[in-house]
């Protein structure tokens, strides 16, 4: 696991101290992880482009803001996720791999704490509560 920190280590070690929201884009492989104190890149397509990757692999990333109180998921399942068809079934897999690979890496950074999706992300979520 490669971790990017934007700007670089120590701005966002003192984030993570002071408790200020950091945003995380963590690739669906678990391969890339970046991370940035949120002042210092206000919104994650914007913290993707600073790191050097293309902004066009947003749909390759969950996206996250977390502090001490929780973690916000911004829950969007892209239509090709993991090439499965039936929508149910790949946003059911796309919320368990991210529960799962989330949760794996704020524990890396020192975070423990709860994953929410906020109510304007619950759209695709809900779909697979509603079909149950």
């Amino acid at each position: 696991m490669n971790i990017t920190y934007f700007p670089d280590k120590e701005k966002v070690d003192l984030a993570i101290k002071t408790d200020d929201p950091l945003l995380m884009l963590i690739s669906y492989d678990e391969t890339n992880v970046i991370i940035a104190n949120i002042d210092d890149s206000f919104e994650h397509i914007i913290l993707l482009k600073s790191a050097g990757f293309h902004e066009t692999d947003i749909d390759k990333y969950f996206r996250i803001i977390v502090n001490k109180d929780g973690a916000d998921w911004t829950f969007v399942c892209p239509s090709g996720y993991k090439n499965i068809n039936d929508k149910t079934r790949r946003i059911r897999t796309f919320f368990n791999d991210g529960i799962e690979i989330i949760s794996r890496v704020l524990k890396l950074i020192g975070y423990d704490c709860d994953i929410n999706i906020p109510q304007r992300y619950r759209r695709h979520f809900n779909m697979i509560s509603d079909n149950e």
